[in-house]
């Protein structure tokens, strides 16, 4: 092993705080180049990446690569924070010190005299402490409040459910269908007269209805249509094996044709 051009002692069981010392490291004079380079901006899409894979690890119910993307995660924060304590505005231990004020206020029925019955009382309160504690007066504000960077189905999902939360929701899932109904015609009357503009707002009011009935089943949009995904792959995997089988050239091949493979996969699928 050559050298180590800082101080750095090497052990059988890491900690947090040796976590928080890498970086330093890292970021330190003769540590790596790359990360003396980054910035919040730079590596903010690691982030969202290290996170779905921690997602996929779950998925998957696999205990060891839920344990290292957990890791890659939490080396995220640590460099977020690292970059503010360069600077002087905030380090790691602030970015504890926050979130474990903001666990205490907000279950005041764990380390305070509120007495709640029931998980639905738990997360009311939860909103009721998290709108006073952020001076959120309306419910547009508790909107706006969603970031906007979020997966568009989620995001959906969410200001739906802080319209219901004072009222502003369909009875139940038949108005929501209604909707999709009158929202697919106007769609098609957008698409007759060619209005590319209006196709594209159109498009997006049958996203949001699909999503308001999906709050009704009781079935989560993102997680659907990922699903769904998935399903067309694996159709499209087994039509692709039976066009190599009969020597089918799928690029020359009429849309019909390949339909009929489409089909003849779906009947095996539902037998």
């Amino acid at each position: 092993m050559k050298d180590l051009a800082v101080d750095f002692e090497f052990k059988e069981k890491y900690k947090v705080e040796d976590l928080l010392n890498i970086m330093k490291v890292l970021r330190g004079e003769g540590g790596c180049p790359w990360d003396r380079e980054q910035t919040h901006e730079s590596i903010k899409k690691n982030l969202i990446e290290e996170t779905y894979e921690v997602i996929e690890a779950i998925n998957k119910e696999d205990k060891d690569l839920l344990l290292e993307e957990l890791g890659d995660v939490l080396m995220q924060v640590v460099f977020h924070a690292e970059l503010e304590d360069e600077k002087g505005v905030f380090n790691f231990d602030d970015v504890a010190d926050g979130i474990c004020k903001k666990l205490i206020l907000r279950h005041p029925h764990v380390f305070g005299d509120i007495s709640v019955n029931n998980t639905s009382e738990v997360l009311r309160n939860w909103e009721d402490i998290k709108k006073q504690s952020k001076g959120q007066k309306t419910q547009t504000q508790t909107m706006l409040s969603v970031p906007r960077e979020l997966p568009a189905l989620m995001r959906a999902t969410k200001i739906q459910q802080k319209a219901a939360k004072v009222g502003f929701d369909w009875r139940d899932v038949e108005g929501a269908k209604a909707k999709l109904s009158e929202e697919t015609a106007e769609l098609e009357q957008a698409i007759k007269n060619n209005d590319k503009e209006n196709i594209t707002e159109e498009l997006g009011d049958i996203l949001f209805s699909v999503v308001n009935i999906s709050r009704f089943v009781d079935c989560d949009a993102e997680e659907a249509l990922t699903s769904a995904t998935d399903k067309f792959i694996n159709r499209f995997s087994q039509v692709e094996k039976l066009a190599q089988e009969r020597n089918i050239d799928m690029e020359k091949s009429s849309l019909e044709e390949l339909d009929a493979l489409w089909d003849e996969v779906k009947s095996k699928e539902s037998k």
